[in-house]
């Protein structure tokens, strides 16, 4: 779905009313002068408004709607319209000036994934680009995600590449803005992640529209945004209004205990980190606080006591092991084998046939 906004047809050039006002009059045979004495205006401002020098004002529509009979609407129009296409030119030869910006973004990834419209002429797309961040100018972007930097700085995925991290992360805010949530509410929040632990058996078609309602019940946004070239990032946590907090997922690593490990991660960021702080996940991102949520997600998956009543230190671990405490506590079979070759229990190549891969529907 593109994030285009839609507007009205757009004319290559308008000319100026001045120009529709003097075939009027020399269709009536009336000269300026003529004009002049009977509107009342100084013959220099009748000459500067048929040479565009001059705007015409409502006042001065109302009196040639009297003298001409044509409505003052008409010339109100006109001149509205003729200004605004000076204005765009004026805007189109500045923007000129910045064509180079769109280099900085991956943009044949954004119309391939239908997040823009794709457009031959250069400044167009780059018009295109301002309304996918909501920003007047290339000047905007540099302020308004400056401050965005102030937060993901201590991310290596966003230090790589602060571009393409922002469209991802707009193209979250772009999604989430279209999902209705509850205030939010961290006792209901909890009840929700209850419940959504029991879909991590489930395929991606039952489960992703489940802890999309579940979670806007209590006030958390969920997105799956397809990863973008470069940025390697799993996921993403940050509070758009103080009652709506958004969860960012993508697939960068394809399977499915990567995911739930990331979702019920960012979860523990809501549910015990402050609403001012940003959180961008990806390979070297550390602190308390990534320990923290870190420690949450395993925890929730696996219950402490469940995983060591397991004993997953014994010698000998086999599919049909895994297979029976994954039934048992009831998560997927994938979750296990990554909390066991995290921890080192299994090689990490061992029993991988039990992750789900997945993909992005087409």
């Amino acid at each position: 779905m593109s994030n285009s906004i839609q507007t009205e047809y757009m004319p290559d050039v308008v000319s100026p009313p001045g120009e529709t006002l003097q075939e009027i009059l020399d269709e009536r045979g009336m000269s300026q002068v003529k004009l002049a004495e009977r509107t009342g205006r100084p013959i220099k401002t009748i000459s500067e408004i048929i040479n565009a020098k001059a705007a015409i004002t409502t006042g001065t529509a109302l009196q040639l709607e009297k003298v001409l009979g044509v409505p003052a609407r008409f010339w109100i129009n006109r001149e509205r319209n003729y200004q605004e296409w000076l204005a765009r030119e004026a805007e189109r030869a500045e923007l000129k000036k910045h064509i180079s910006w769109m280099e900085k973004f991956p943009i044949r990834e954004m119309v391939r994934l239908g997040w823009i419209k794709k457009f031959d002429d250069s400044v167009t797309q780059l018009v295109e680009m301002l309304h996918f961040f909501s920003i007047a100018s290339p000047d905007q972007w540099t302020s308004v995600w400056e401050k965005a930097a102030v937060n993901f700085r201590r991310s290596p995925a966003y230090a790589a590449d602060p571009h393409i991290a922002s469209v991802w992360l707009r193209q979250g805010e772009l999604e989430a803005q279209q999902i209705q949530c509850a205030l939010y509410d961290a006792n209901k929040f909890r009840a929700a992640l209850s419940e959504i632990r029991s879909l991590t058996t489930r395929t991606p078609e039952e489960f992703v529209p489940d802890i999309t309602r579940l979670c806007a019940k209590a006030g958390v946004a969920v997105v799956f945004i397809h990863e973008l070239p470069r940025l390697r990032t799993s996921g993403a946590t940050r509070w758009l209004t103080p009652t709506k907090a958004l969860i960012q997922l993508s697939l960068l690593y394809k399977r499915d205990d990567q995911l739930w490990f990331t979702f019920f991660h960012e979860a523990g960021h809501i549910l015990h980190h402050g609403k001012r702080d940003v959180f961008l996940e990806g390979k070297g991102v550390e602190g308390d606080k990534e320990d923290e949520a870190n420690r949450f997600a395993a925890d929730v998956l696996i219950p402490p006591s469940e995983y060591r009543s397991f004993n997953p230190r014994r010698d000998y671990l086999s599919e049909a092991d895994v297979l029976e405490f994954a039934k048992k506590i009831g998560i997927a079979p994938g979750i296990v084998i990554g909390r066991l070759q995290h921890d080192k229990y299994l090689p990490m190549t061992h029993l991988n046939g039990l992750k789900r891969t997945l993909v992005w529907a087409d």
